[in-house]
């Protein structure tokens, strides 16, 4: 048991590191072909703080761990909407930018909205599973896909200016561009690739040990130990943010990689293999649909989550915590 848990903690260290290994490289690659840093925050660095759920819901969906791959999402974008948010608000008041409320959140809402009506097979068509099919995982990557092309166009109608201006100083000799060597960003990836891989498997197997010593259901340790794991990145880079005062950077960071968790992630997954809900019910799906509603409420009353909405968030969260344990 002391070996597994030692081994769960090592295969998030592995993530961790590969994770930022990797958007370390293949940021330091976008800048030397010319991306801007705008287009580089919103795809890559995203990716990025979303690569740690993407590994492990791959692995475990080719290792035939559907409930495992699906719990990790479902409770990533819990732990992102509730917990991180919440405490960010508690730890310093978020200010929301009229962007995040009008275009991030909604995006949000709705991948969560597509994500529940997927799952409701035994409802709506009376089959003995919920399960998303590759069909349901093509049509989530598909609309990943339109997420991101908007995101970019967007992003350059108001980057342009800026580059316009970056442009005239490069041209007046008065900015000059470093970049990273070639190779040590080609080295950066395959190095992070590694980590991801290495970390990940471990990170799976342990975890799917810890659920079968204890008794747990591979939703539950999806839903938290797993969850609580690949939302290392988030939650960092969240509380950092807040004790610098710049806490609404956490609000598009959290949301950003919900989006990615639910149409890239499980459309990825899904498309790999059917996965089968098992235990993780509509509840769950509407508790996470209803985390992103009130979020969205909470920031359009005055565009800032305040101290007692964040208490209000993270009491959500440990009620919610205490449902699954009592259910289990």
């Amino acid at each position: 048991m002391l070996l597994d848990i030692l081994f769960l903690v090592l295969g998030i260290i592995f993530i961790l590191l590969g994770a930022d290994a990797l958007t370390n490289g293949a940021s330091d690659l976008a800048r030397r072909w010319g991306i801007s840093e705008l287009i580089i925050g919103l795809t890559v660095v995203a990716m990025g703080t979303s690569m740690p759920e993407l590994v492990v819901s791959v692995i475990s969906s080719i290792e035939n761990k559907p409930e495992m791959a699906v719990g990790n999402v479902v409770g990533s974008n819990l732990f992102n909407t509730l917990f991180i948010l919440g405490a960010t608000a508690l730890i310093c008041p978020v200010t929301v930018s009229k962007q995040v409320i009008g275009k991030d959140i909604p995006w949000s809402i709705l991948a969560s909205a597509i994500l529940l009506f997927m799952a409701c097979d035994a409802f709506l068509d009376g089959n003995s599973n919920n399960t998303i099919s590759r069909s349901d995982g093509l049509v989530l990557l598909l609309i990943f896909i339109t997420f991101i092309y908007y995101t970019i166009l967007v992003a350059k109608k108001d980057d342009k200016q800026d580059h316009v201006e970056a442009k005239k100083a490069d041209d007046a000799g008065e900015l000059e561009v470093k970049h990273t060597p070639l190779w040590k960003s080609i080295l950066f990836i395959v190095l992070g690739l590694a980590g991801l891989i290495y970390g990940g498997n471990l990170f799976v197997d342990s975890a799917s040990s810890i659920a079968f010593r204890m008794g747990m259901s591979e939703s539950l340790v999806g839903l938290t130990i797993v969850a609580m794991g690949t939302s290392l990145p988030e939650l960092a880079t969240s509380v950092v943010a807040a004790f610098k005062n710049k806490a609404g950077m956490a609000v598009g960071n959290a949301i950003g990689s919900n989006i990615f968790n639910i149409l890239m992630i499980l459309g990825v997954s899904g498309t790999i293999t059917p996965l089968k809900m098992g235990n993780i019910t509509p509840i769950d799906l509407l508790v996470l649909l209803g985390s992103s509603l009130l979020v969205w409420l909470f920031a359009r009353t005055s565009h800032i989550l305040s101290r007692i909405e964040g208490c209000i968030m993270i009491a959500i969260y440990i009620c919610y915590m205490a449902y699954l344990i009592i259910a289990q």
